[in-house]
């Protein structure tokens, strides 16, 4: 294997994104088993890794979808990924310091979108892989909030006769273990995006000759996310947890729950959806199925706001960073 230092470069850049992902992404899967109290941080934060690093070796369908469906593989270069990790490094960055859930899903195909336009032009775009990341869409706002309120409402009719303090017994425990699972399916879609961009650079720097994706890659990339959960994201956790529907443990395992099945599902299918989008529409549904008032919608319309502004933002860095590249390194 040969590293030069343009793709020694690059590779840096993709575990940086990783990094970040594990800091103000993965988050996601523990924000609500603490929020409801049911496990103490410093637990939340074992499991968290642990989950996604387990997630990441689930499958590689995800990863061949964003390392090959989106832009043409011959179409861009190493300028094109780098620029397209600039975009998700400084957007996750600032989302992060607001204490906003943005999704990496979205940062990185828009990035990649911009950054391949300023390389290769509207040609390089692919409409296989764009059409699965509008499925993608589809699923983490309708499985998402439809999912969140039926187990809620399923919850609420089976167990309403169970004394409170019984039931919140019952879904503590049951909550651990849909921690758990979201922690997993997490790995299992949103490690595997960062996964397939770094195997996409071995394919562009001359290591690799085909994408296939090397287990040696997945032990690094998803270890890298795990150390990035485990360091911080607590304002990511408070805005999702705390700040935009207050939850009791069932609630809790209800949203997870629905999460972690739209997550999977999409994941066997190749799907790259937004986790980030996911558990929140989750939560709005548990929300939503209690009373509309219980939704603090102010937080939810910033939420919105951001998730909005992920695509038209990255592609924008990505098409600029891409452009000062080209000019200085071609």
């Amino acid at each position: 294997m040969t590293f030069d230092i343009g793709l020694l470069t690059v590779l840096f850049l993709v575990l940086v994104s990783e990094f970040i992902n594990g800091w103000t992404d993965a988050p996601n899967a523990i924000a609500t088993v603490v929020a409801t109290r049911v496990l103490k941080p410093k637990y939340a934060l074992i499991l968290a890794p642990l989950g996604n690093i387990f997630g990441a070796f689930l499958g590689t369908e995800v990863a061949k979808t964003i390392g090959t469906g989106i832009v043409k593989p011959e179409g861009i270069n190493l300028v094109t990924l780098g620029a397209a990790m600039v975009g998700i490094i400084t957007w996750g960055m600032f989302s992060w310091y607001f204490g906003l859930p943005i999704s990496k899903s979205h940062a990185m195909v828009a990035g990649l979108a911009g950054a391949g336009l300023a390389t290769a032009g509207p040609s390089v775009l692919l409409w296989s892989g764009w059409e699965k990341v509008i499925i993608g869409l589809l699923f983490s706002s309708i499985l998402g909030l439809v999912g969140g309120w039926f187990v809620t409402f399923l919850i609420r009719h089976l167990f309403y006769k169970m004394a409170r303090a019984k039931t919140n017994r019952l879904f503590s425990i049951l909550q651990t273990i849909s921690a758990t699972g979201m922690a997993l399916s997490h790995g299992s879609n949103d490690g595997q995006k960062f996964i397939g961009i770094f195997t996409l650079a071995l394919v562009l720097g001359g290591v690799l000759q085909t994408f296939e994706v090397q287990r040696w890659v997945i032990m690094l990339c998803s270890l890298v996310m795990g150390i990035g959960t485990s360091i911080g994201g607590w304002r990511i956790i408070k805005t999702m947890g705390e700040k935009m529907v207050k939850m009791e443990p069932y609630q809790g395992f209800a949203a997870e729950t629905a999460a972690t099945g739209a997550i999977l599902f999409a994941s066997h299918l190749g799907i790259p959806l937004s986790t980030t989008h996911t558990i929140n529409t989750s939560i709005m549904g548990v929300g939503a199925a209690t009373r509309l008032s219980g939704i603090r919608w102010g937080v939810v319309r910033e939420i919105v706001v951001t998730w909005l502004m992920t695509f038209p933002i990255c592609a924008l860095i990505g098409f600029i960073v891409a452009t000062i590249f080209k000019f200085i390194f071609t």
